[in-house]
């Protein structure tokens, strides 16, 4: 009976710092959602991209992808994003949807311009670059196409 309650006392004692480890390496991560002010960017492809994706600046993050949409009449993809309140973006700032290394996740890189005038909420960014299929690539370095 003694050996019962000893297993029980490190199996709660396990679950405790398990449970510890979780809520400590989800408040040090970046898997939150960003709030702040949102802008709008269109783009013709954003295979890969996900609610909740990040956008980063430099390699940081700055804000994260709230919503996705088809534009009915452009057939465009269109892309809420929620940027950090103290970050300000030139009118002039590109996006492009890039990958995280050969086999990691996609996000929404920013790259910004020279203008003095700031983005203000519901601003759309118009140069954008899509998504690159990988799949195309190999297939053209494979099979020599166009």
């Amino acid at each position: 009976m003694s050996r019962s309650v000893a297993e029980t006392i490190m199996g709660t004692i396990v679950l405790g710092i398990a449970v510890a480890f979780i809520v400590f390496a989800y408040t040090r991560s970046s898997v939150a959602t960003v709030t702040g002010y949102e802008i709008q960017a269109k783009f013709t492809r954003i295979d890969g991209l996900v609610n909740g994706a990040d956008v980063r600046v430099g390699g940081i993050k700055v804000g994260s992808v709230v919503d996705q949409r088809l534009d009915p009449e452009t057939y465009q993809a269109i892309l809420r994003i929620s940027i950090a309140e103290e970050v300000g973006l030139p009118m002039d700032t590109t996006a492009a949807v890039v990958s995280d290394g050969l086999l990691g996740g996609k996000y929404v890189n920013l790259e910004p311009g020279g203008a003095d005038d700031m983005m203000s909420p519901g601003h759309t960014i118009v140069y954008t670059q899509s998504s690159i299929m990988i799949e195309q690539l190999i297939g053209q370095f494979v099979f020599g196409g166009e």
